[in-house]
C-alpha cells in the first residue's frame, strides 16, 4: 500500500536533504546554546528538578545519554524527557508563531539524547555539525506544518508537532532507514494529540512545562520500536473514518504548504524576556514606561494594553492566578511586574514574588483590547509582527503617552540588536549552574561556528556534564 504523501515527504527530507545555507547554521548555533542556557536555569527550580532522573531508582544506563547540568546517565527515552523538560520548563526557549504556535527547540530533547547515546555506545561518532543539521530539520518539520494548520483550534496541543518532528529525526540519528523513518512517523500520527487542557483557565498547570519533554521522549520510543522492524501504517493520516484527519482534525487534510528546507530555523523567534511570546513586546513597552511610573504607582487610574487576537485568546487573564504556570501566561501579570520592577525574571512567577499586592492591584486597573491592525500583521507572512502597546493614565488626567512595540527583540528583523542581549541572557543562565571557566568556554562557541561544528557530541556535552 502506498504511504500518505506527508509521511514520505518528511522521511525523504530527513534522510536525503543536504542543508547548505550558512545562515541556518548560525541561527542553529545560537538556538542550541540559548536552549541549554535555559535548561541550566531551570535546574534551580525544585518543581522541575524533581522530575529528572531514572523512571525508578537505580534504573541508570552506564555510558547512556547524559542530562546536561546533572550526573544522570539514562536510556535515551528518559534522557529525552529530562532534556526536553529542562529546556521548556521556564517558557524561555525559542518559539514559532503561525497558524499553530510552538517551540521548535523542544526537539533538542530527542536530538541530544539520541546523539549522545549513539556516540557513547560506539555505534557512530557524531559531531555537533550533525546535531545542528538535525536541529534545522526538526525546526523545519514542526514549523512548516504549523504554517497553515491550527491544531489548537480543535483543542489539540502544539506538542503534537514536537512528537512528529522528533520521531523523524530521532529515527535517523539512531540509524534508521528511510522506510523506518516513514514507519515511525505513522505511529507518531496514530498516537493522536494531547489536549490543551493544562494550558488554559481553569486548569492551567505545570504539565505545560513538561509536555514537550513527554512528546520528545515518546518520539524516541517510537523510533526505537521502528528500528526493531515493526510495521508502519501507510494511511495513518488519510484513512477514512479511522485516520488522524477524520478522527481529530475535522476531516481537513494535513499537507506541507511549502518545500522543506531551512526557512524555519532562519526565521525562528528568540526570547529575550522570560515571557510567553505574545507578551514579549508588551513587556518591552512596560520596561520603557517603568521610569515614568515607578514612583507613581498609587496614582495610576488605568493601564490600556492594545494587542492582537492571539494574545487575547491565550494570555488575557483576570481574577486569581493559582501557580507559576498560570502567571507566566497572563499578559496583565507580566506587564504589571515589568512596570513595577523595571525587569522580569523567572523568579517573578514564583509564589514569593506573586504575594506582592501591588501586582494584582495594578492588574485590576488594566484594560486589554484588540487592535485589528496588530491581528492582521501577526498573520501576514511578510511581517509576522507580535505587536503590543501600553499607555498608563493617572488620576490627575496625565498620561505617559502610548508606547508601541511591533516586533519583539528576538524577531528576525532585529537580529543585530538581539545578539548582545541573547549573549547576556545565555551568560547569566549558564552561570546559574556552571563554573565561570565552563561558562566562558561555552560562550566562546556562540561566535566560533567552525569550532563548535567540528567538536564531537561527547566533547560538547562534557562542558555541561562533568561537574560544575
Amino acid at each position: 500500500m502506498k504511504s500518505d504523501l506527508l509521511l514520505t515527504e518528511i522521511s525523504r527530507y530527513v534522510a536525503t536533504t543536504r542543508i547548505a545555507r550558512h545562515q541556518a547554521y548560525d541561527v542553529a548555533r545560537w538556538c542550541l546554546l540559548d536552549s541549554l542556557g535555559c535548561a541550566m536555569l531551570a535546574l534551580q527550580f525544585p518543581a522541575c528538578a524533581k522530575l529528572l532522573g531514572p523512571v525508578v531508582p537505580g534504573a541508570v544506563l552506564k555510558r547512556g545519554a547524559r542530562v546536561p547540568g546533572t550526573k544522570h546517565e539514562l536510556d535515551p527515552v528518559k534522557a529525552a524527557f529530562d532534556i526536553g523538560t529542562l529546556i521548556r520548563w521556564l517558557d524561555y526557549n525559542d518559539t514559532w508563531l503561525a497558524a499553530e504556535w510552538g517551540h521548535p527547540s523542544d526537539n533538542l530533547g530527542a536530538i541530544l539524547a539520541c546523539a549522545d547515546y549513539v556516540s557513547r555506545s560506539g555505534k557512530r561518532k557524531l559531531t555537533m555539525r550533525d546535531v545542528l543539521t538535525t536541529m534545522i530539520k526538526a525546526h523545519e518539520i514542526q514549523g512548516v506544518l504549523a504554517l497553515k494548520h491550527a491544531f489548537n483550534r480543535v483543542g489539540l496541543d502544539h506538542v503534537l508537532l514536537v512528537r512528529i518532528a522528533s520521531t523523524a529525526v530521532a529515527t535517523q540519528l539512531l540509524g534508521g532507514t528511510r522506510e523506518q523513518i516513514t514507519n515511525a512517523l505513522s505511529h507518531a500520527w496514530i498516537d493522536g494529540g494531547a489536549l490543551r487542557t493544562y494550558r488554559h483557565k481553569p486548569n492551567t498547570g505545570s504539565r505545560k512545562s513538561w509536555a514537550a519533554g513527554d512528546a520528545t521522549s515518546r518520539a524516541v520510543r517510537l523510533a526505537l520500536i521502528a528500528l526493531t522492524g515493526e510495521m508502519g501504517y501507510a494511511t495513518a493520516l488519510t484513512a477514512k473514518q479511522w485516520g488522524f484527519c477524520d478522527v481529530l482534525f475535522r476531516g481537513k487534510p494535513i499537507r506541507l504548504t511549502q518545500p522543506l528546507g531551512s526557512y524555519v530555523m532562519e526565521n525562528v523567534l528568540f526570547k529575550v524576556f522570560p515571557a510567553e511570546y505574545h507578551a514579549q513586546t508588551a513587556v518591552e513597552a512596560a520596561l520603557q514606561l517603568h521610569p515614568a511610573v515607578r514612583g507613581r504607582l498609587d496614582e495610576i487610574s488605568r493601564v490600556v494594553i492594545e494587542t492582537h487576537e492571539s494574545a487575547i485568546r491565550i494570555i488575557d487573564k483576570t481574577g486569581p492566578l493559582r501557580n507559576p504556570a498560570d502567571r507566566d501566561h497572563c499578559l496583565q501579570y507580566m506587564a504589571a511586574v515589568a512596570l513595577i520592577h523595571g525587569k522580569l525574571t523567572a523568579d517573578h512567577y514564583e509564589d514569593k514574588a506573586a504575594h506582592d499586592g501591588r501586582i494584582d492591584a495594578l492588574r485590576k486597573k488594566m484594560i486589554v483590547r484588540e487592535c485589528p491592525r496588530y491581528s492582521l500583521d501577526y498573520l501576514d507572512p511578510r511581517k509576522r509582527s507580535v505587536a503590543n502597546s501600553l499607555q498608563v493614565f493617572f488620576r490627575n488626567s496625565e498620561n505617559t503617552g502610548r508606547i508601541e512595540v511591533e516586533y519583539p527583540l528576538g524577531h528576525p528583523r532585529r537580529r543585530k540588536e538581539m545578539l548582545p542581549a541573547l549573549r547576556e541572557k545565555c551568560a547569566a543562565n549558564l552561570a546559574s549552574r556552571l563554573s565561570p571557566a565552563r561558562t566562558q568556554a561555552i560562550l566562546d562557541l556562540i561566535d566560533n561556528g567552525r569550532k563548535l561544528e567540528t567538536m564531537s557530541v561527547t566533547q560538547f556535552l562534557n562542558l555541561f556534564c562533568e561537574g560544575r
